[in-house]
Formats: C-alpha cells, structure tokens, sequence
C-alpha cells in the first residue's frame, strides 16, 4: 500500500476515534439524566389482581428458542412478581405493555429477543427465590437497569 494511502487512512482512524470519544463524553451526561428521568417518571406498576402466567409461552411452544425457555419459566412462576417490575428495555412505551411480564406473553414476546428483558426477568426470579419482597425486588431492578 503506498504511503500516502497508509496516511490517509491513519489521519481518519485518529480523527474518527477523537470524535467517538466526545460523543461518548458528551452524551454520558444527557444519558444519565435519561435514566434518572426514565426511574422516575415511570413507576414500577402495581400487579393486578388475578393475574396468571396463561400467556407466557411454555418450553414446548419455545422449542425453536431453547435459550430462553428458562427464563420463560421463571417468569411463569412467578407472575404476580413480574407483573409489579416495570421493564427498562424502552417497551415499556409500547402498546400493550403493563409490566415486566407484558415482555413474556405471546409469541412474539419481546423477551425473545431481548437481553434486556430476559436480565430482568432472571433478576426478579433470584430476588424472589432468595426471599426478597416486592418492594426490595424493585430497588433490586433500579439499581441494576434504571
């Protein structure tokens, strides 16, 4: 490669990663904010009353997503948790979407898909396993997702 092309291309990589590096400086404050904000405004819902796992996917219905079918377990255990635990995915926007457990029901659940949602969904079940109560299961999520 001629020297030239070798400058170019080094001049570019310097300038582009000084760039990327004040955005990221500068974005973390609005990001913060953001999330302090999100905490905030959205409050984790109150569980309803009655409310079952009937539309959480069972493992046999995930057979083509076996790497979730244990979160979706979890999340059917327990769903009168999870329907208190607001998600920090950004569905929580989404039309449809009450709670946590919104994330699990259907096929086309965003828990599927989503990290996020399946981080929380593991979360809530060991807190809940370990013996916390709602309230302490909610902090839990806030200090880690909010």
């Amino acid at each position: 490669m001629p020297e030239s092309d070798r400058s170019t291309r080094r001049t570019f990589l310097r300038n582009a990663g000084g760039a990327l590096s004040m955005l990221a400086v500068g974005a973390a404050p609005a990001l913060a904010e953001t999330r302090r904000g999100r905490a905030h405004a959205d409050p984790h819902p109150t569980p309803r009353p009655g409310i079952t796992a009937a539309k959480v996917p069972t493992a046999q219905q995930l057979s083509a997503t076996p790497h979730v079918i244990d979160v979706f377990d979890q999340v059917r255990a327990i769903p009168q948790v999870v329907d208190g635990i607001r998600c920090n995915c950004g569905c929580a926007g989404l039309q449809g979407s009450y709670s946590l457990l919104s994330c699990f029901e259907t096929m086309e659940a965003m828990a599927i898909h989503c990290e996020i949602c399946q981080a929380h969904g593991k979360l809530v079940h060991r807190m809940h396993a370990a013996g916390r109560t709602l309230d302490e299961i909610r902090r839990g999520v806030d200090a880690r997702f909010a």
